[in-house]
């Protein structure tokens, strides 16, 4: 199946018509090389083209050394399990596309053309083969990115290894090589098929249903419906009562301008953890256990930190008064109102100061953010820098009104803001940490949609290892900044 190259109407630029080659165009900011890279890039896999001389060496565990031109798909597994047994600097791999069918037929006639029977053959057919290189070893990667020939470049490998440390390796997946339409398009349908953690690796893209994956620049009327997988570029509209019928990826508008940054190895190896997590199936059992989880927890948090407490209360009240406490009114779970409670960081008449503050305002959306807020205290600072501010909200959690790990906890009059993603993020409790807390970057006219990204990216993805890795990171970036 090839992937469709689709064009919603409306607002959008006229048709592109199918024969034009993938690798001319781009989706959010990537053409379909940079999309491959990333693609594996989610999986802790750094791409390497022979030739290229581009070698990022600070995070990704394994290198995949490819030809120019050559897309390779396939489960690495098995293959990291072959790695871990046998601890190999290099693994020499065969990749083997077999036709989809686990049998073919052929007609048996005579020699006047009359039929005999029909054979069945019960052997799957080798549709092409591969040859790729994966290693751990930084310095074999460079010597494949600098290498000029496919010959010089496995010479330069074993030298540098030694043939010992060589094991081989047969896997079976898909192979595409550019220089045709039909296989840059093979490659992207491949892609549209595999590709599921994008927001790892892509800026601005979220999912904005199951299998539709969309830009943040993207807009779509209600009334808009979509039958997956799906990719929507950046600079999109769909109007009310449009269709998109997948698998099919709508390319980026010509003048859209997708940001695109360096892969961040760090939230790239999230689900790569050294020991087993149980997994619960159904929504009661993970909503049983998650509060479980945040009794024992928030107890824990509270009993280390309450002798914190005293010291807290005591450095507020004498820079500016009683009280200590700040309750704030947000929704939690269906809409409900709670007092959020935190240590109190800024001076008690903060809210009437902060509307001759608003046209400093460095946050977009309903936000409101300062770099060097005037209203905050002196001891103010320091609660924040550590976030002990936050340690009254584990009182919420016990009380039910919070969780641990969540979407960030808002008042009704921004989650006015944005009918559906209001109802998906008050679908769970919100949390004292979520992904927003630990990815947010602060830069210009971006806190609002970034906001919005990981708080959908969350409530569509929960589980319990994305939450102990929100944990992790949380506690990682309080004790190093």
């Amino acid at each position: 199946m090839v992937a469709r190259v689709v064009e919603p109407r409306g607002r959008t630029a006229p048709p592109t018509p199918q024969s034009r080659p993938a690798g001319l165009r781009r989706w959010w900011g990537q053409d379909l090389d940079a999309l491959y890279d990333r693609f594996w890039a989610a999986r802790a896999v750094h791409v390497v083209r022979r030739g290229s001389g581009a070698l990022d060496p600070r995070g990704p565990s394994l290198f995949l050394l490819v030809e120019p031109g050559s897309f390779a798909f396939f489960e690495p597994k098995d293959l990291r399990r072959t790695m871990s047994w046998l601890a190999p600097r290099v693994v020499r791999l065969r990749i083997v596309d077999l036709e989809p069918a686990e049998y073919r037929e052929e007609v048996v006639a005579d020699e006047a053309g009359r039929f005999l029977k029909i054979n069945r053959e019960y052997r799957a057919r080798t549709r092409a083969t591969g040859r790729a290189f994966v290693t751990p070893d930084p310095r074999a990667a460079a010597a494949w990115a600098a290498a000029p020939s496919l010959r010089e470049g496995w010479r330069e490998i074993r030298r540098l290894v030694g043939d010992e440390q060589i094991v081989p390796a047969r896997v079976r997946g898909r192979l595409f090589r550019s220089g045709s339409v039909r296989a840059e398009n093979g490659a992207l349908w491949a892609l549209l098929e595999s590709f599921r953690r994008q927001t790892t690796v892509l800026e601005g893209v979220y999912e904005f249903q199951p299998g539709v994956w969309l830009h943040e620049t993207t807009e779509v009327s209600a009334g808009a419906r979509f039958v997956p997988p799906v990719w929507i570029g950046a600079g999109r509209a769909l109007d009310a009562g449009e269709v998109v019928v997948g698998p099919a990826a709508v390319p980026d508008r010509p003048e859209a301008r997708a940001l695109v940054t360096p892969v961040d190895w760090e939230n790239v190896r999230q689900p790569d953890w050294p020991f087993l997590i149980p997994s619960f199936r159904g929504r009661r059992i993970r909503r049983v256990t998650k509060r479980a989880f945040d009794i024992a927890f928030s107890l824990l948090v509270l009993g280390f930190t309450l002798p914190i407490y005293p010291l807290a209360i005591a450095l507020i009240v004498l820079e500016d008064g009683w009280p200590p406490f700040f309750a704030h009114r947000r929704q939690t779970l269906a809409g409900r109102e709670f007092p959020c409670l935190k240590f109190r960081t800024m001076r008690k008449d903060a809210e009437k100061i902060k509307a001759t503050l608003m046209a400093q305002n460095q946050a977009d959306g309903p936000q409101f953010f300062i770099k060097d807020d005037p209203r905050l205290l002196r001891c103010g600072k320091w609660l924040r820098r550590f976030q002990i501010d936050e340690l009254p909200q584990f009182i919420n959690v016990l009380l039910g009104h919070m969780s641990v790990v969540g979407p960030r906890p808002s008042p009704d009059k921004e989650n006015q803001f944005c009918p559906a993603w209001r109802e998906a993020r008050l679908s769970v409790r919100p949390g004292v940490t979520g992904l927003w807390q630990i990815r947010r970057t602060r830069a210009p006219e971006t806190d609002f949609q970034e906001w919005i990204r990981y708080d959908l990216e969350y409530v569509q993805h929960e589980s319990w290892g994305l939450d102990l890795w929100i944990i992790y990171r949380t506690i990682k970036h309080v004790l190093t900044g």
